[in-house]
């Protein structure tokens, strides 16, 4: 039977930083799904920073958000109705069909899941989803972390840097630091995630912030924000550090030109390693992490907060704020 649901559709690309009005709450009837499709209910969808370049409809290394169309994302749901033999109802699955209550999937596009109490459900939207594999690629791989490391997450209390630094401790690194938003955060870090040491950028200059805090230097930096926290990375940085940059949200939402480092000489003269990457480059790699990091998890070797918002329609509210720093964790919008 015919299902009638709501999805979120932008509507504007935003100026800045985005406003509800880019938005719209769309009420839709779905047809029934065809052989080889899925009907899922969806339980959460997940709010990330990679979104915000989607909606400014210039393609970097993906696709951007079509407007009057609804928005795509991860999220875990429920079969309702299933074309597919292999998934029968009742499966809990991840897909690519976020920002809407149901959807209709091909099955060759959802991944089922197991869900026990250490693995929620939602634990596939964070720490055992694309979160989870950014940070063990980008620190293992990309970085190239090696045992006695001093390293520095930037963002360490969001859903990719807390996993960066306890992925850190569990491989070996001697020291670990971040960066977070708030005083509550720094408290997050160092007392739930086990960093050594965490500092709050809105104290004072990062720089200054950071040599307090890792003295002797940075081997590896793992870069969530980009703008001061990359210039002070470089300063601190040992001889020839290695760097994985995965984001720079201070600048999602920037409307005129981002100042850039201004210490790029540095990199020449302590030879650093500097290495952009992106998750999706990497897919051989999700075996392996899920066999490293899913027993940690279940173990508590790992551990993982969420920062839910209950409703679609209030999916917009969720990622403006996950922008603005407004999550520790992952940033999730429960949708059913």
């Amino acid at each position: 039977m015919p299902v009638t649901t709501r999805e979120i559709h932008l509507v504007a690309r935003p100026e800045g930083e985005p406003k509800p009005s880019d938005f719209a709450l769309v009420e839709r009837r779905l047809p029934d799904p065809r052989d080889g499709e899925l009907l899922v209910r969806n339980l959460a969808i997940s709010v990330d920073p990679y979104m915000r370049g989607k909606m400014t409809g210039i393609r970097t290394y993906t696709d951007p958000y079509d407007l009057h169309a609804p928005m795509e994302g991860a999220a875990v749901g429920v079969v309702e109705t299933s074309g597919d033999a292999s998934f029968p109802e009742n499966a809990v699955v991840v897909h690519n069909a976020g920002w809407r209550e149901h959807a209709i999937v091909p099955a060759a596009g959802v991944r089922p899941v197991n869900v026990t109490d250490a693995t929620p459900a939602t634990a596939y939207l964070g720490v055992l989803g694309m979160p989870g594999l950014t940070a063990y690629v980008g620190l293992l791989h990309k970085a190239g972390l090696r045992e006695g490391d001093t390293v520095f997450v930037s963002g360490a209390a969001g859903a990719v840097g807390g996993i960066v630094g306890q992925l850190a401790r569990l491989w070996g690194a001697e020291r670990v630091v971040g960066s977070a938003g708030t005083a509550e955060k720094v408290r997050y870090v160092t007392r739930e995630l086990g960093f050594d040491a965490a500092f709050d950028y809105h104290d004072g200059p990062v720089a200054d912030q950071l040599a307090k805090a890792a003295p002797d230097g940075v081997d590896v930096y793992f870069d969530n924000v980009g703008g001061e926290h990359l210039e002070a990375a470089i300063g601190a940085a040992k001889d020839f550090a290695r760097f994985a940059l995965c984001g720079a949200i201070s600048g999602y939402n920037a409307t005129g030109p981002r100042s850039g480092p201004r210490n790029l000489g540095l990199i020449v003269t302590k030879r650093l390693t500097l290495r952009g990457f992106i998750v999706s480059d990497d897919p051989e790699l999700a075996g392996e992490f899920h066999r490293d990091v899913a027993p940690a998890v279940a173990e508590g070797r790992i551990t993982f907060r969420e920062t839910v918002v209950d409703g679609l329609e209030r999916a917009p509210e969720a990622f403006i704020s996950m922008l603005r720093g407004g999550n520790i964790g992952k940033m999730l919008v429960r949708t059913s």
